[in-house]
């Protein structure tokens, strides 16, 4: 047996690996925003356009994009804490969590924006993460991992929430004020559809649950 195989037992696997795939994901962020003020074109056109289906690839793309280095610089740090602490849990939570909150996310800038408002960056994850880190407290299983996760609540409301309740609520121009509520959604729909499941007793698994 190789050094970094479990054997039955063995402790629980290593999850702090796992908080690179954010980092990954911001590292991909920056590089399309270089690319995109090296070549010509403005790729923001690649973003959700309201009411328009043939924008659908946005979801996908529209988080990896931003308007200008002080929209990404404003991302960039919150992603990256909150990122990271979605990914503690494991690497394909943390990738669940995003494509859920990409998806339910998009709804904003797809229905509730003016036909033709084109939307990017990589807010709509931010709320939706900070959403899915609240509402984990409440549906995680086991005692000390709601206390666990409480800690982790109260921290990030510290940190974020009054920023986030200016971001739904007190959004200026140009501020997707859309996204932002229904990214939020989405970490709260993520958060009810990888709840903990009911498990045997005898069974161990990792913390806060499955994937």
């Amino acid at each position: 047996m190789r050094a970094h195989e479990l054997s039955p037992v063995d402790p629980k696997p290593r999850r702090w690996p796992a908080v690179f795939h954010p980092a990954f994901m911001l590292a991909v962020m920056w590089l399309v925003e270089i690319f995109d003020r090296i070549f010509p074109g403005q790729w923001e056109r690649f973003g959700l356009r309201a009411w328009d289906f043939s924008s659908l690839p946005g979801i996908v793309l529209a988080p990896l994009l931003h308007s200008e280095w002080n929209h990404l610089i404003g991302n960039s740090v919150p992603f990256l804490v909150l990122g990271m602490l979605v990914a503690f849990e494991g690497a394909g939570r943390f990738w669940l969590v995003t494509l859920i909150v990409a998806v339910v996310g998009a709804l904003g800038p797809l229905f509730l924006s003016a036909p033709g408002t084109i939307t990017v960056g990589a807010s709509g994850l931010v709320f939706g993460y900070f959403a899915y880190l609240i509402t984990r407290v409440f549906v995680v299983r086991e005692m000390r991992h709601r206390l666990l996760f409480g800690v982790v609540a109260v921290v990030v409301a510290l940190l974020y929430g009054s920023a986030m309740l200016v971001g739904i609520f007190a959004a200026g121009a140009g501020v997707s004020w859309q996204g932002h509520l229904t990214g939020a959604l989405g970490g709260v729909a993520a958060a009810l559809v990888l709840r903990d499941r009911p498990r045997d007793p005898q069974s161990s698994s990792p913390l806060g649950g499955r994937a």
